[in-house]
């Protein structure tokens, strides 16, 4: 299940995240993260996904 998050975490960044931690504050920041600039957005869902 962790390979699909990661393929979704480098389509879609927030619904990697989304579906691994919910509607926490590692979301919104990953929202944040994807709106400054995509990269960051998929390094931190890939690290969020990761690391749990």
């Amino acid at each position: 299940m962790d390979i699909v998050r990661i393929i979704l975490a480098i389509l879609l960044p927030p619904l990697g995240v989304f579906l691994q931690v919910g509607l926490t504050a590692h979301f919104w920041i990953n929202i944040i993260l994807t709106i400054l600039g995509y990269i960051p957005g998929i390094v931190h869902a890939v690290w969020i996904i990761a690391r749990r």
